[in-house]
């Protein structure tokens, strides 16, 4: 069964990162928020060798990225993902790297705005999902709130009612992607007047936020906040999402709980050949700011990537955490 996700938190996809592995680990401590794919192209969907719709009923509701621009492909690469039981479909109009440029996908279909509503209504019409867009607020010299506003007219007019704004611009040329995520400064604003004239539409702001607090303050402008490199870095900080922001008021797993829940999933994958580092990378900020930490990280990274490690080597990595 579908679940109806919201867009009112959700973690932004990471490419190489966010597999199945980090998804299930991130669900145990937050039940609402809504989890992405990394982005996966439609080449790699439709004619890769590989399975990359992976995902455990345990995930929902998770949202599959696309990098894409033929409406053909996209529709073909939806439909499939709807038939795998994903819950929404989401369009990469962010991305700046020169290989995604190449694909002719990405930020630089922010000057083809027209192609893009062409590209949801056929993934909308092929998957019956819900199809949002993670975009940017401009791109090179395209970069003024006007040209924003064209864009977002162009791809509402094709069904799109979400949008998930980075607020920086990208530069196609001259920036790496890693630079294009500090370089170009934020422009909050401009996303709050977005949503003041689209009130109609579901706006997400993404960008430079660390807090739960600053989410509700955003929360205060636009209905969504997305969250990427501070919950890679520190992912405990999702445990408090449910009740602060969903206003739930189960209380939340505690770290050490959070790594008991993950022992059964982790010998699971174990079973299936799937090394221990696969599924331990994703956890080694789990134990962030507390005493021994380090230690745990490091005997982690030190012994998750040996053949054979089990969770034996997670129990003495945890056995040099103290928690309060």
């Amino acid at each position: 069964m579908q679940n109806f996700p919201t867009n009112r938190f959700s973690i932004a996809p990471m490419l190489d990162w966010t597999d199945q592995y980090c998804r299930y680990f991130h669900r145990l401590m937050s039940k609402n928020t809504l989890l992405y794919s990394e982005m996966v192209t439609t080449g790699a969907i439709l004619y890769g060798k590989g399975d990359y719709l992976q995902m455990d009923n345990a995930e929902h509701p998770v949202c599959l990225q696309l990098g894409g621009s033929a409406p053909l492909d996209l529709a073909q690469a939806a439909k499939a993902a709807a038939v795998r039981g994903f819950d929404e479909i989401n369009l990469n109009v962010g991305c700046p790297s020169d290989r995604v440029q190449n694909g002719r996908f990405g930020a630089c279909l922010m000057a083809e705005g027209a192609l893009v509503g062409d590209a949801v209504k056929a993934m909308k019409d092929a998957s019956g999902l819900p199809v949002t867009v993670k975009t940017r607020i401009g791109i090179d010299d395209l970069d003024s709130y006007e040209f924003l506003c064209d864009f977002v007219e162009k791809v509402k007019s094709q069904g799109c009612d979400t949008f998930i704004v980075h607020a920086r611009k990208a530069w196609l040329s001259g920036l790496s992607p890693k630079q294009n995520r500090d370089v170009p400064p934020l422009d909050y604003e401009r996303v709050y007047q977005l949503k003041r004239d689209f009130p109609e539409l579901t706006i997400a702001i993404n960008g430079g936020i660390k807090t739960l607090s600053e989410c509700e303050t955003h929360l205060q402008h636009v209905d969504g906040v997305m969250l990427g490199r501070e919950i890679y870095a520190n992912p405990y900080l999702l445990s408090g999402v449910d009740q602060q922001l969903f206003g739930c008021d189960k209380i939340p797993l505690t770290r050490f709980e959070v790594l008991e829940k993950m022992y059964p999933y982790i010998e699971s994958q174990l079973t299936d050949g799937v090394h221990l580092n696969r599924v331990a990378r994703h956890m080694l900020g789990l134990f962030q700011g507390l005493p021994g930490a380090r230690a745990w990280r490091r005997h982690l990274s030190e012994n998750g990537h040996i053949p054979g490690s089990g969770i034996e080597v997670m129990q003495k990595a945890a056995s040099f955490v103290n928690e309060e």
